[in-house]
């Protein structure tokens, strides 16, 4: 599965933020590679306090989601645990989004090719 262009992203993700999940409006597309114009999906989860990104796999055969290391714990009460979950359900969401996305995509280009 090959790395996708910034505007393939964005276009994907407006297609996803109509699907009305939580928070879908505050992920953002973030440059991966300048050379080839590629990007990968960034979003912030503010009560873990934490950057996290959802990019293919190094074999790009499925997309995954990099959660960047902290420093701290994480103590949250239990609304705060249920607004973290909500957004994991949402980046869980769009992660399969964009692996049906992606193999759709290559499927039509092996089909015209």
């Amino acid at each position: 599965m090959p790395h996708r262009s910034k505007d393939e992203l964005e276009s994907w993700l407006k297609e996803f933020s109509a699907l009305d999940y939580l928070l879908a409006d505050q992920f953002r597309i973030l440059e991966q590679d300048a050379d080839d114009g590629s990007g990968l999906v960034s979003i912030f989860l503010g009560d873990a306090d934490t950057s996290t990104y959802i990019q293919p796999s190094e074999d790009g055969g499925r997309w995954i989601v990099t959660f960047e290391p902290r420093e701290d714990p994480v103590e949250l009460d239990a609304p705060g645990v249920s607004r973290l979950a909500m957004e994991l359900i949402t980046i869980s969401a769009l992660c399969a989004f964009l692996q049906s996305k992606s193999a759709a995509a290559t499927a039509t280009q092996l089909a015209t090719s």
